[in-house]
């Protein structure tokens, strides 16, 4: 248990299956927040992975800011709190338009 805040240690997404050490788990993690860092600011959105906690820090443009578990989170909790959809397959973030 992350006694920051609580989350328990995560045994990691499953987009780092194929991570064969911690390293490249971490590597994965921070290449998802870079991804996430393109994306949340069209729905005044930030979003942050230090990798010291299990768990990824999402914050409005104003300030208010939630730690999320995962990228399923991380949608649910963008919708809520730009107050509309959030379309990680928009035609704008994957080259389509």
């Amino acid at each position: 248990m992350c006694s920051a805040c609580g989350f328990p240690a995560a045994p990691g997404h499953w987009t780092e299956a194929g991570a064969p050490t911690a390293h490249d788990r971490l590597r994965a993690k921070f290449r998802r927040a870079e991804v996430l860092q393109n994306v949340l600011p069209a729905y005044g959105l930030k979003v942050f992975e230090g990798g010291a906690i299990p768990g990824i820090q999402l914050s409005t443009m104003t300030g208010a800011q939630a730690i999320v578990r995962d990228l399923d989170e991380v949608w649910a909790m963008a919708e809520k709190v730009s107050g509309g959809p959030v379309d990680p397959l928009d035609p704008r973030f994957i080259g389509e338009e």
